[in-house]
């Protein structure tokens, strides 16, 4: 096989991949098909050469195929290396001295933020989201901004389910989802406020790896009382400000997805 074949391949399956990781379940490969584009023909293809190196795995009482035990080695050693907390750590010690506020670093887990990063002043208030803990991803800041970078079909591929409520507040359907997300396009960064813990709101932005695609957000959270809203565009500055560093760290470029209403 050619070199200029094999590169649409392995884009193809590290797009299989991807959209798999972002599902909350298995998919089926109609699903996987009409989401990324592809041929039925040949994702069935790809899906089964997939299967033999062990990255996913077909369920055939569900007619579903879903990620593999390479896959999950593979997420393991990721784990131990830590590189995105390694390169994230300064700045957000950074963050923090500038803004006196915590700041945190979370990524995409399906439906939900993970936390892989915690800084904060000292005699700071504590706060339910730490490293390692999970929370809805359309209730975070960080979860919005980087479901804002991704396309409409992912989105949706994604939220499958019922949607998750804390506090009562926040988007409770994937057509309100749609409209925040298109809020927050346009105005740059997202805003949670009150969704995770009531009188609590934060601010989060996104950077992205070098596809373009949305690895990792930085969030800065304080106290509702003790900054006015006239003062949160400065502070979102800080956050993208960092975020933008990141992305050059990870050798990213940022892109500009439009969210389909």
């Amino acid at each position: 096989m050619s070199k200029g074949a094999q590169v649409p391949a392995a884009r193809r399956t590290l797009a299989v991949l991807r959209l798999m990781a972002a599902s909350a379940g298995p998919l089926p490969a109609s699903a996987i098909a009409r989401e990324l584009g592809l041929p039925r023909s040949s994702t069935y293809h790809l899906l089964t050469e997939m299967a033999e190196e062990g990255f996913v795995v077909y369920l055939p009482e569900e007619r579903r195929w879903g990620l593999g035990v390479a896959a999950f080695e593979i997420g393991s050693a990721y784990l131990r290396h830590g590189p995105l907390e390694r390169l994230a750590r300064p700045l957000l010690r950074r963050l923090v001295d500038r803004v006196g506020e915590i700041a945190q670093l979370g990524v995409l887990h399906g439906a939900e933020t993970l936390y892989l990063l915690k800084e904060q002043p000292r005699r700071h208030a504590t706060l339910v989201t730490d490293i390692g803990v999970r929370m809805p991803a359309q209730l975070t800041a960080s979860g919005r901004s980087m479901l804002a970078a991704l396309p409409a079909a992912q989105v949706r591929a994604i939220f499958s389910g019922p949607f998750v409520d804390r506090t009562g507040q926040g988007p409770a359907s994937l057509r309100e989802l749609r409209r925040v997300l298109a809020e927050d396009t346009r105005r740059g960064w997202s805003i949670e406020d009150g969704h995770i813990t009531e009188g609590f709101a934060s601010i989060a932005a996104c950077s992205f790896d070098h596809a373009g695609y949305p690895t990792a957000a930085v969030t800065v959270t304080f106290r509702r009382d003790k900054r006015p809203e006239d003062t949160w565009p400065h502070l979102a500055d800080r956050v993208r400000a960092t975020a933008a560093d990141l992305t050059t760290r990870l050798g990213g470029r940022p892109t500009n997805t439009p969210i389909l209403l």
